[in-house]
């Protein structure tokens, strides 16, 4: 079970030295993260609207630790929200934030991050696209739901994430799949306690299904976060059965990860979103893309045997 030693190593310091010195570590990053700044990922962008695409963009960054540095992340959105203006994308490419870049964790967190995420949705509904609020662990989750409902009154396209691996989910599942809502289900990619979460990845594909179902059944609209071909199936089935068209709900795959079968769904006529994430704050999240499926471990342990 490496999964949950990856996830431990991505909260150390001596690990992040190790990884983020390692000669062949950039290339490797570069298959999961394409840019650190705006100006890299706008050929991204741009290339994947024109292939048919939407994307969900994330701006790395989670260990912040003064008020400061949450204001640069909310401004980092507001720059990238910009560029979207300029390029005309607005409608094909949502934001994914985490609420711990705006500040949740620190004194007064709650309060400083609805304050500083509030301009980033209300910047992205300026130019006709929306923001959907990323889980984290499950320690942060009851802000991260209150902060949505808080925001869903003036903008009510306003999006959430929730993972199936949690004890809670169906509860919250049935709570969300209502009129409007908009919810992204995931796997979970955090290490998570056994008094919390399933640990077998039997169960949580289990749970996913039985989450998933809730949301097709439901008056909201469901994002798939899934490359796993099986659930992708079932999704599509479940759909079937709940009466949805193609274009009421999508799909949600990682950049990088199955480009084929991006390309695939949407040439059937899915709503397929790639979520794209760039930053220099990258160790985190690449990390536990490391951490979600073997192959892509092995893909770096290999990257490095050849060329470091």
């Amino acid at each position: 079970m490496l999964g949950p030693v990856i996830l431990a190593a991505s909260r150390s310091d001596r690990m992040r030295r190790f990884v983020s010195a390692a000669p062949v570590t950039k290339q490797v990053v570069d298959r999961f993260i394409p840019g650190e700044t705006v100006d890299a990922v706008v050929p991204i962008v741009q290339e994947a609207v024109a292939s048919g695409l939407e994307l969900t963009m994330d701006v790395v960054g989670e260990d912040i630790t003064t008020p400061e540095q949450a204001a640069a992340a909310r401004d980092a959105y507001l720059e990238l929200i910009d560029r979207l203006k300029v390029l005309g994308h607005g409608a094909k490419a949502e934001m994914s934030v985490k609420l711990s870049m705006f500040g949740q964790a620190l004194e007064g967190g709650h309060e400083l991050a609805l304050a500083n995420v509030r301009p980033v949705v209300e910047a992205a509904a300026a130019i006709g696209t929306t923001v959907t609020l990323d889980a984290e662990d499950h320690t942060t989750l009851d802000s991260m739901f209150a902060i949505h409902e808080e925001l869903r009154k003036d903008f009510p396209q306003t999006g959430c994430v929730i993972q199936s691996y949690l004890f809670r989910t169906e509860d919250d599942a049935r709570r969300l799949a209502a009129a409007g809502s908009r919810v992204r289900l995931v796997k979970g990619a955090y290490k998570e306690p056994a008094s919390v979460a399933y640990q077998d990845k039997a169960d949580i594909d289990k749970a996913y299904v039985r989450v998933l179902r809730i949301l097709m059944e439901g008056d909201g609209y469901p994002m798939v976060g899934s490359h796993d071909p099986r659930l992708v199936a079932i999704a599509q089935e479940l759909a079937h059965r709940a009466g949805r068209k193609l274009d009421d709900y999508e799909f949600q795959m990682l950049y990088g990860i199955r480009s084929d079968e991006h390309h695939r769904l949407a040439a059937e006529g899915h709503r397929m979103r790639v979520y794209t994430a760039y930053g220099t704050d990258w160790y985190g999240y690449f990390m536990r893309r490391l951490a979600e499926k073997p192959a892509n471990l092995l893909f770096f342990f290999r990257s490095m045997l050849t060329k470091g």
